[in-house]
This record gives structure tokens, C-alpha cells and sequence, in this order.
């Protein structure tokens, strides 16, 4: 078998799932089908596929230590590109390209999305197997999804007459009403869409050229501007803001149909698009229930219950889905999951937090989370990784108080350095430049109470960080 080089397609807008997925913590970084996150699992159904490197992973800045750290949880070293704004799959997948094409330009690409699900791994070992031959030889090789239902909420690829074990690409179409799509299944010549593709670094490269020139001028420039940093490759902001958007089916495959392929794939596919998707995967009680969390149904009939952070007491239910977090409750129709996004939406234009963030707000050193709030304080329980540590930094609008309630905290407050252990306290006085360190071998805790008039996370001074950032948004 070839080389192949896995390129991980990691950004995501944590609308179809909200509550439970943000835009700050979108649902590949959740662990919806085991213990393990989607993107993880989709790291490691690649660590038994013959002769694969390690993957590539293009996502966004705001997301980039979640990627980190999910990687090192498995013990995998990956390749780590930073989108500085989205700017869809054919330009992240430029990006990819000229990296490999500089050192090894024949090597076979594998373009995955992160945040999908495949039942039968050997036969999806078995699929990118047989689409070798072809990608290495300059071909554009997709993966159509074999369907067994009549589906709206996919798009389909129409191919043509098997030849030599493939199927000619020729077209795409967009989401189908229940009309067509009972039409497409019944065809027989109609495929799922999967967003999974096959190709050396060298021909993505030519063909983009050919097809979308400016794409990859954008993206090239971004790529020669781009800096190291950390683990990261950083893309150059300006250079990849001005470079347009667009699909990769649209940019490349349409144009490139009679140079394309597709290898049909039926391996227990899902790409968990949606609350109905996600009830569909799981197991489910005599009763067509599926429920996760704390939760306690009495004559409910095919429904999807999740509970977070609470007791969920449901009573009656038939083809709704209900989803609690700490600062959240959705219930829909199972039919109506799909619009979702639509009160994402509505929170964003209203300027409501709860759209982009959770109550716990993930940082390359560990966590905080929002326990109270009032007029002039809140109050925040903080978890630090063992050896991690916030940034050297002061306030302007707010002192603050430290209790220790786990672990061995080492403080830095102005001249002084100390230690403090469980149940012992101490307190930051506004403009006082501090730092707090976790020297143990266990995650710190502390409960943190902050008062004074403004309390954003923007009132911040660095004057050291171990992560680069300039601002704790960052």
C-alpha cells in the first residue's frame, strides 16, 4: 500500500447539537458514541490502516489546545495547521497539501471529517484499500456511502457504471426532499455524500489550480507567510481572510467529474448531523428509548434524553429529544431536530453567551466554570493541570480571593512567591501582578471569588504566557 498521509478536518460551528456542542466546543470534541471523543475516534480508527503516517489536523485558533491535548491523550504526535477564520474544506485542504507536497508531494492524502462515525472499521479499511490503485495513479476519489433509507438530511452522489471495482463521479447533488430522496434510494445509482476524500498532495494541488486558481493563491500566500508556533503552523491572517470560500465539491470534484471516482462505502456511517442522527446510533430500551445521564422515563415511546448535570424526570414522551446542560434545557420533535440551528441563531443576534461557550470554558492549562454571579462579583471553580499554569498577569477592575480545595497551589503575587494546600486561602488585590502554577502530580482546584466593577475576561494584563496568547480569549 501507498503512503497515505490522514488530513483531519476539525472546525465546526456547534450548531446542529446545541446545547450539548457550542461554537467554542463543537461536537467532535464531545464523546457522544463511548468514552472517547469523535474526534479521537477518528484518530484512532486510522492507527490500524496500513502504512498511514501521522494525521494532519486543520482547525481553528480558537480551538487549537483542545486538539493538543485530545492527541496527546492517545500518546499521537500529529501535524497541528491553524485556520486564522474558516473558510470551508477547499481551502483547509490547500493548506494541508502544501505542507505534504514540500517534503513528499506522492503522498496519498486522506481527507476525513472529524466528527463522524463508522461502525465497521476493517471495512472502511477495506474502502480506502481499494481506492489506492486509483488516488495514487492521479485519480479524485471520493466515498460514496452505500443508503439503506430514504435520507433529506445528506447529500447524495450520483454514479455511474461500475468499472475495474469503481464507480465514475457524476455529480453531486444538495439535500433531496423526502420525495427525491425515495426516488434516489429506489435508483440505485445514489450515494450518500460522506465528505471523505482520496488523492496525492500534488494532484489536489494542480487540480485546484486549474479549477479555483484564487483559492490557491490565497492559500499559498498564507502558506509561505505562515509561522510556527508552539505545535502549531500558523496560516497568515490577512492572506487567508482574503482568500475565497468554497467546498471542496464545488471548487474541485464538479469540474473534475471525469477525473474522479467514487468507492462505495458501507460501513456503519453516520456523520451525527443531528439529535434524530445520534438516537438512531445508540442503543435503545424495549421501548425505542435512548437516554444518557440521570434520567428517569415512564411511558415514553422513541426518544432521545440526556441529561447532563441533573435529574431528568420524563413523563409520556413520544419523538421528542430533551438535552440538559448546567445553563441550558432544549426540547424539540425528533422531526424538527434539524432546526436547531435556528435558536443557535437567535441567541447569537440577542448577544446571548450560551450559544458559543459553556458554563466550563476549556484552557490549554485546564478549566474554569461560572458557579455564581451578582452585582459586582462572581465566583468561578478553576482546575489546573498537574505542572500547568495560568500566565504571569494583572487586573485593573477587580481583586480576587483563592481558596484551595484540591491539590498544592504556587502563587506568585507581586515580590512574593508561596505554596498553599487544601483549605488554605489568600487574596489578589486589584492591579497586584500574579501567576497561579500547579507543582503537583494532581489536577488544582480552587474556588476563585472576584469583585470589583468589571469583571470580563478582557480585563487582562500578560506579561508572561507559556501558550503565546495575548488575551485570554485567545
Amino acid at each position: 500500500m501507498s503512503f497515505i498521509v490522514p488530513v483531519i478536518l476539525s472546525g465546526g460551528s456547534g450548531t446542529r447539537l446545541w446545547p450539548l456542542s457550542r461554537h467554542a466546543y463543537p461536537k467532535q470534541f464531545l464523546p457522544l458514541a463511548g468514552e472517547l471523543s469523535l474526534f479521537q475516534t477518528t484518530v484512532q480508527r486510522l492507527a490500524a490502516l496500513e502504512d498511514a503516517a501521522a494525521p494532519y489536523v486543520v482547525s481553528n485558533d480558537e480551538q487549537r489546545f483542545m486538539v493538543a491535548e485530545q492527541l496527546r491523550a492517545l500518546d499521537i504526535q500529529g501535524r497541528i495547521i491553524l485556520e486564522p477564520v474558516g473558510r470551508n474544506t477547499a481551502p483547509a485542504i490547500a493548506a494541508a497539501a502544501l505542507d505534504i507536497a514540500a517534503t513528499q508531494p506522492q503522498a496519498l492524502m486522506l481527507v476525513l471529517p472529524a466528527d463522524h462515525l463508522i461502525a465497521d472499521v476493517n471495512a472502511f479499511h477495506a474502502a480506502v484499500a481499494a481506492g489506492v490503485p486509483a488516488a495514487a495513479s492521479g485519480r479524485l476519489v471520493t466515498f460514496g456511502v452505500t443508503p439503506d433509507r430514504p435520507e433529506t438530511g445528506y447529500g447524495y452522489i450520483e454514479a455511474g457504471e461500475i468499472e475495474e471495482d469503481l464507480l465514475p463521479l457524476r455529480r453531486f447533488v444538495e439535500k433531496p426532499d423526502l420525495t427525491t430522496a425515495k426516488d434516489y434510494l429506489a435508483d440505485g445509482r445514489f450515494l450518500w455524500n460522506s465528505g471523505m476524500y482520496f488523492f496525492t498532495a500534488e494532484r489536489y494541488l494542480e487540480v485546484l489550480g486549474r479549477f479555483a486558481p484564487a483559492i490557491l493563491e490565497g492559500v499559498s500566500e498564507a502558506y509561505a507567510k505562515a509561522r510556527e508556533d508552539l505545535d502549531f503552523l500558523r496560516l497568515d491572517s490577512e492572506a487567508f481572510a482574503a482568500c475565497p470560500a468554497d467546498s471542496i465539491d464545488y471548487a474541485v470534484m464538479e469540474h473534475a467529474d471525469k477525473e474522479a471516482v467514487v468507492v462505495p462505502l458501507d460501513a456503519g456511517w453516520n456523520d451525527v448531523g443531528s439529535w434524530h442522527a445520534l438516537w438512531e446510533t445508540g442503543r435503545r430500551d424495549e421501548m425505542g428509548n435512548r437516554t444518557e445521564g440521570d434520567v428517569i422515563a415512564l411511558d415514553c415511546r422513541d426518544s432521545y434524553i440526556h441529561a447532563d448535570h441533573r435529574l431528568i424526570a420524563a413523563l409520556g414522551l413520544e419523538d421528542v429529544v430533551v438535552v440538559e446542560t448546567a445553563d441550558a434545557v432544549m426540547v424539540a420533535s425528533r422531526d424538527r431536530v434539524q432546526d436547531v440551528k435556528t435558536i443557535v441563531e437567535q441567541l447569537k443576534n440577542e448577544g446571548r453567551g450560551e450559544w458559543e461557550t459553556h458554563r466550563r470554558v476549556f484552557r490549554p492549562w485546564g478549566s474554569y466554570e461560572g458557579i455564581a454571579m451578582g452585582e459586582r462579583f462572581q465566583v468561578k471553580r478553576i482546575t489546573v493541570k498537574p505542572g500547568a499554569s495560568l500566565s504571569m498577569q494583572k487586573h485593573f477592575h477587580r481583586a480576587e480571593h483563592w481558596v484551595v480545595v484540591r491539590g498544592t497551589a504556587l502563587v506568585t503575587r507581586n515580590e512574593e512567591q508561596f505554596t498553599l494546600s487544601e483549605n488554605e486561602s489568600t487574596f489578589i488585590p486589584l492591579g497586584a501582578v500574579h501567576r497561579l502554577e500547579n507543582p503537583g502530580r494532581i489536577p488544582l482546584e480552587i474556588i476563585e471569588v472576584q469583585s470589583g466593577a468589571y469583571l470580563g475576561e478582557d480585563d487582562i494584563v500578560r506579561f508572561e504566557d507559556d501558550y503565546g496568547r495575548q488575551s485570554e480569549d485567545a
